[in-house]
Parts: structure tokens; sequence; C-alpha cells
């Protein structure tokens, strides 16, 4: 930027309305993820959506993705072990919505069958990881879950996407 730039100093950091971050980071395409997990104490299945998911590094193999420190499903998801990170398919718009909302039996109608360590691997999603925490960070009203990858399996399908506060499929030019 050169002088002659309006901008403010960089010590003046403007207060940011949270509505509007969100309207604007909306604007950032994303892809949708559920994370599943089977209860240690009940045996029941369990997860959230989330659409805050990147890889981190490829050696040594780490994702990670964030979680609101208001999740009623993370306590029991980061209990278990080891977890499944679904990538969803186009398809899969009504897992996204079903694992969105807090309470009740998430995994009602869901077909998925067992990763390795047993985690639940959601029936027709684009792609899975099953994988451990391998550290947290605090950040805001959020949690960064860095996690060690253990297994992954992508198939040939269709992403479904989050584009302002919306599902929504890609379309062919």
């Amino acid at each position: 930027m050169t002088e002659s730039a309006t901008a403010r100093p960089i010590h003046e950091v403007p207060t940011i309305d949270s509505v509007e971050m969100r309207n604007v980071l909306g604007h950032f395409a994303t892809g949708v993820v559920a994370i599943t997990a089977t209860d240690t104490a009940t045996g029941k299945q369990t997860g959230l959506a989330a659409n805050s998911f990147t890889s981190v590094s490829l050696d040594p193999p780490l994702v990670a993705f964030c979680v609101a420190h208001t999740s009623s499903s993370w306590p029991t998801i980061k209990k278990s072990g080891r977890f499944v990170i679904n990538i969803l398919s186009e398809a899969q718009e009504y897992v996204g919505r079903q694992l969105a909302i807090k309470g009740g039996d998430k995994f009602a109608g869901l077909a998925w069958q067992p990763s390795p360590a047993g985690a639940p691997v959601l029936d027709d999603a684009l792609a899975w990881i099953e994988a451990e925490i391998e550290a947290e960070h605090v950040a805001g009203d959020h949690v960064i879950v860095v996690s060690r990858v253990h297994h992954i399996y992508a198939a040939d399908r269709d992403p479904l996407l989050f584009y302002r506060g919306k599902y929504g499929r890609l379309t062919a030019p």
C-alpha cells in the first residue's frame, strides 16, 4: 500500500459486527463435513456438521476443523478417541441438516459402516478420513482441532457445498 492510500494505521482495529462478519465470510464457498464417532459410554453413534475443514500437513498426515464451544456433540466425539470426518456428497444435504441440530437422535435413519477403528462412515460420503486429536487450540468462540489421519478413502461423487448460508451443488458450465 502506498502512503497516498487511505488506510487506518495497523494499530487501529475497528470493531467488527459479528453478523456482518458472518455475511462476508459466507461468500467463501466451502464443502461440508460430518464428524462422527461412537459414544464409548453408550455405544450410540453421534456426530456434528461443520464447514470449517482443511488439510494441514502431508507429512505427518494432519487435517483440522473448527468446533464451537457450544457444541453438545463435540465432548462425546472427543472422548471416543478415533472419529471419522465424512466429506459429504451432493446427495447428503439431509445429513448436514440432521447433524447440525441440537439434541435428539442425530443418527436416526442414517446408513453407515464402521471404519477400521469402528467409527461411523456414512454411506454415500464423497470421502472419509479416520483420525484422532493431535492438538486443540482455543480460538475465540471455537476450538481448532488438529487431527492425525489414520485411514482415508475417496469415491467418485460430487461434493455438497455451503455458500452464503445455503447448501448448493456444482453445476457444469
